[in-house]
Formats: C-alpha cells, structure tokens, sequence
C-alpha cells in the first residue's frame, strides 16, 4: 500500500515570553546591594567608553547645556532610528539628575557615624604583643608563638600539648612551663584546655583559687550545666543560698575571653533605603551616597552624527556601545523606581511599628506588598534581598518586615515577631526558683488573647534561643 504524503503551508498563533536584554539585566539588577551596585557600575564603566561618571562640581554646568540642547538637535535625525536618544537624554540626565540632587538636599540626617562598630584589636597581635614584652628567652618566646597560634577564636588552646611539643621539637616539660606562663596574659582565661580549667584561671586571678566556688567548677560541671544547684548544695553540704552566692560569681566569668577580640565581630552595614521622619509623615530616601552619576560621553555621541564612509564601522561600535548604556541606565533606574515603591508599600504596612516599637508590628507578606504596588511577588521578593533600611527605630534588613502571624480572640493581626517579644519579655520577668515552662506561658498568651499550642511557643523559644524550664532553674 503506498503512503502519500503531502507538503503544505500552515500557520499557527502562539504565545511565548521572552525576557527582553534590557528586562535580563533590570532583573539582575535587582537583588544587589548599594555596595554591589557600585561595583557593577565601575565595571560596566572600564568597558564602556561611551559611560563616564558626572563631576560633581558640574551638576550646575550639564543642567544648563542641557537646557540648550533640545532646541539645536530638533531638527536632527535620530541615528539610532529605534531609540529616541533626545528624549531619553532629556528624563534621565536632565529631569533625573535634578531629582536626585534635590533628593540629596532634602535629606534631613542621613545616620550617623556613631553607630558603625570600630574594629577591634585582634587577640592573637594582642597576645604576641604581650608575649614581647615578658622578659622571657627565646625558648619560650617560639614555644609561646606555637601556643598562641594555636589559639581558637575563644582564646582556648583545642590541640594537644604534644601537639605544640611537636612543631618545635620541644620538651613536653618546656610546653608546660610556657603554657601556663600565657595563662598569665590578658584577657583572663586565655590559653584554657577546656572550659573548666579557663573558669579556674579566672577566679584564680580573683583571689579564689581553692574557694567553694572553685570547688564547684572543678568537680560539680556537670550538675552546674543542668541547674541542679540542689545536688550541688547536698554534695557540698552548704546551704542553697550558699550555692546562689557562688552561681551568682561563676556567672560573671567570661567562658570565651577571646571573643571580645574577633574581628568578625565588628561590621559595617550600609543601608540601601533612609526613612526619615518630618512632622507626622514618615519619608522614604534612596541611599545613593557611593553610586556614580553616569553619563553618556558627548563626545562619542558626536561621532554618530559623522557621515564620512570611512568611519562607518566606528559609528556601528558607538551605536552598540550606546544601545547597551542606555539600556543599563534604564535598568539602574528602573531598579531605584522599584526599591522607592516596595520602600514605600513597607512604611505604609508597619506605621504602626515605626510609631510604637515591636509590639505594633503587624504581620506581612510578599503578597500583600506585591498587591499594594502592583507588582509580582518574584520582583518584591529579589527587592528586598540583601538589602537593609535604616528607620527612627535602628537599621532592619527589609526581610525583617515581612512575617507571618495570628488572629487573636479580638479580631487583630498579630506578628510572630511581637509574639517572641512578648515570650521574651516573660521569661525575663519569671522567678528563676520557679520558671515558666510552655504550657504555663501558652496559658498565660491565651490570657491576653494569643491562641498557641504549646508546641508554638517550643518551637518559639528555640528560635530565641532559650533553655526549656529545667535549665533556667536556679537556686
């Protein structure tokens, strides 16, 4: 049988979405940080000829060429036949300079430098500096180096003293004698084994080698760490006041003496969104200290003006290089337009935060911002990413605003973040003799209108990192 086959024509209609170069990069664009931002800027500067950054002290003089420019061009075609330069040109480096430079000068207080950490002195230079200046020999001082830099960042020596005994080689009598002479430096339990013998070298330092207290440390731990201050008071045969009295000093001793020289600690937070507060109005300020104020180069875009054959493949670089810049210029400001109004939407949800603290954060999510602002979820969420605003109430990463929550028995909307203060604030105030345990706080939110199982506040206090009752027991 023979199978015929026929060739024809057809057409069909479909629908397919293509993320334009333009939309690529207003996407990318997006998540980054002001810090990142600048980067990317300085980048697409170096490869971009037709990219420049504006002088400052020539805002005044491109706003008056500017104003020139649209009357001597008018009559000009436009080179780029798809992209109407002019008009571009005219919103962005005319309309959007000016409204920058009066978005800088309306900035009432941008925040203040007191609030950055300073950088702390790092412990092993601070240990190294003590260990110069001993009138210790040259022995010890590169047996003291081996411990120190053997150091974790709590300032306790992990390894073993074979270990160190090891790298030299070194006595393991030598390495004893110098360890214990740097158990002598500052801070006060550096160079500790473990935590019972760095709690031992700090109240020896206090004058209580061998005291009750040091007994306790020494040879009840494992009672200390669990609360059982009555298994401690029936091992030692004193009172339990007696036990408080010594607990009370144990906790004023530092179990990592390092830490207070990590330099990880110490950070800079640049915040991407200012809100500032003038009268009863609460103002949404893009950050844009750091970012360059690009500009096209007037002097390649005279070349596309040029008409001489001989430049034709000149012109064809310019008008790619120029497609490209405007694109990202578009993209850059399309992104600030986009940070501004989910900024916005944010300060309109949480007034009430911004008016009373944490107690009247209200629960919120990408949904509800995405909705109020018109936008998906997908662009809210990549907004708010990484990035931190800095309000009358201190310096919040964006994410922090947005939570999920209850209904309490009146009928409001609770945040799970007002909930944890309020967990927070309990445990605080509870008798340590007689600490609240889940059920009893869960009994107490539902008291003030807060259904929660009593796995809830479980899985809360965990989040807040705080023992269950029996470990927050005391005397």
């Amino acid at each position: 049988m023979a199978i015929q086959q026929r060739l024809g024509l057809s057409t069909r209609l479909s629908q397919r979405l293509i993320l334009t170069p333009s939309l690529q990069q207003a996407i990318k664009l997006l998540p980054l940080t002001t810090l990142e931002l600048a980067e990317v800027l300085e980048q697409e500067m170096m490869e971009n000829p037709l990219l420049e950054e504006t002088p400052a002290n020539e805002g005044q003089a491109a706003d008056e060429s500017a104003e020139e420019q649209p009357s001597a061009e008018a009559g000009r075609k436009d080179p780029l036949d798809e992209i109407d330069v002019d008009k571009f040109f005219e919103e962005y480096l005319e309309d959007g300079e000016r409204r920058r430079t009066r978005a800088a000068l309306e900035v009432p207080e941008a925040p203040p430098i007191e609030n950055t950490l300073t950088e702390l002195p790092d412990l092993y230079d601070h240990l190294f500096w003590q260990l110069r200046m001993s009138s210790s020999g040259e022995r010890c001082m590169a047996i003291g180096e081996a411990i120190i830099q053997n150091l974790d960042e709590d300032g306790l020596l992990r390894g073993s003293l074979e270990d160190v005994a090891a790298l030299g080689p070194y006595a393991l009598e030598e390495v004893e004698r110098t360890l214990a002479f740097v158990q002598t430096f500052d801070p006060a339990g550096v160079g500790a084994r473990n935590l019972t013998e760095c709690l031992r070298i700090q109240l020896q330092k206090l004058g209580l080698a061998d005291s009750a207290t040091d007994v306790i440390v020494r040879d009840h731990m494992k009672q200390l760490t669990a609360h059982q201050y009555g298994e401690i008071a029936r091992l030692m045969e004193i009172t339990p006041e007696e036990v408080a009295h010594h607990v009370e000093i144990i906790r004023r001793l530092d179990p990592k003496p390092g830490l207070r020289y990590a330099t990880q600690r110490s950070q800079y937070i640049t915040p991407d969104v200012l809100i500032v507060k003038e009268g009863d109005d609460y103002k949404v300020v893009l950050n844009d200290d750091g970012l360059p104020r690009l500009r096209i180069s007037p002097t390649y875009r005279r070349m596309l003006d040029e008409k001489d054959a001989d430049a034709a493949e000149a012109r064809s670089y310019v008008k790619e290089k120029l497609r490209s810049a405007l694109w990202l210029l578009k993209s850059v400001d399309q992104r600030q337009r986009t940070i501004y109004r989910v900024a916005e939407s944010i300060v309109r949800h949480q007034r009430g935060f911004l008016d009373g603290g944490i107690a009247h954060l209200r629960p919120l999510v990408l949904r509800d911002v995405a909705n109020d602002i018109g936008m998906h979820e997908s662009t809210v969420s990549r907004v708010v990413a990484n990035k931190y605003m800095h309000t009358p109430r201190g310096v919040y990463e964006m994410r922090f605003f947005f939570h999920s929550g209850i209904t309490s028995t009146l009928g409001e909307s609770v945040s799970s973040v007002t909930i944890k203060d309020r967990i927070r604030r309990l445990i605080e105030a509870e008798d340590g003799a007689n600490p609240f345990s889940d059920s009893k706080i869960a009994e107490i939110l539902r008291a003030e209108g807060l259904p929660l199982a009593r796995r809830t506040v479980a899985k809360y206090r965990e989040e807040l990192r705080v023992p269950p009752s029996n470990l927050r027991r005391s005397a």
